[in-house]
């Protein structure tokens, strides 16, 4: 798959200074994306997935990439494993969430200070 980057000239030459290209292209050729990998105009250098990278990938046979959504400066997205299966649990989503949303040490921090 193809990979595009948005910048102007002096956006190129930053992101031309580090890794942000190179991982780019990494993420282009990773198994199941689909279209295109993306850089938006302030991607820099990250943990293999470029910082301000994006790109879709196919539940099928595509991956999960913890790189992808940006867990080196805390972005407060995280990946949980679970052996239970979305069947499962699509009729409990909203009161999943707000369960496990209640459970972390932020919303801890609120409701005790």
């Amino acid at each position: 798959m193809p990979a595009r980057i948005y910048v102007d000239d002096v956006l190129w030459e930053r992101a031309n200074g580090d890794r942000t290209l190179e991982q780019l292209v990494n993420v282009a050729t990773l198994p199941g994306i689909t279209g295109f990998a993306y850089a938006m105009p302030d991607a820099h250098e990250g943990y293999g997935f470029p910082v301000g990278g994006v790109a879709a990938f196919r539940a099928e046979d595509g991956v999960i990439s913890p790189g992808g959504v940006g867990y080196d400066i805390n972005c407060g997205v995280r990946l949980l494993a679970s052996e239970v299966g979305f069947g499962e649990v699509r009729n409990r989503l909203e009161p999943l969430m707000t369960d496990l949303g209640g459970r972390s040490p932020r919303a801890r921090a609120r409701a005790a200070g």
